[in-house]
């Protein structure tokens, strides 16, 4: 699996990833081994994703969220679907 957090780094941007991972972990699930987390900073990729603000997830390149910090339990749904 792969989670892409798409934003320029700010602390919205921080706080999504660390509910993905905060997530992963709960899950067992090992950033790296079953699930790859990665940060998208470049605006053109980002922009090439189909996202037009930030921050955003994208699991397996399908956009899940946008413009907002997800609740963790919106990031288990959504990881859990995609198991």
């Amino acid at each position: 699996m792969i989670i892409e957090v798409c934003g320029p780094g700010c602390p919205r941007c921080h706080a999504t990833e660390k509910n993905v991972l905060q997530v992963l972990k709960e899950l067992g699930m090992e950033p790296g081994e079953e699930a790859q987390v990665i940060e998208i900073k470049d605006i053109k990729q980002i922009s090439a994703r189909g996202v037009i603000m930030t921050p955003a997830v994208l699991i397996n390149g399908v956009k899940v969220s946008e413009g907002r910090i997800p609740s963790p339990q919106e990031v288990r749904k959504w990881i859990e679907e995609r198991k």
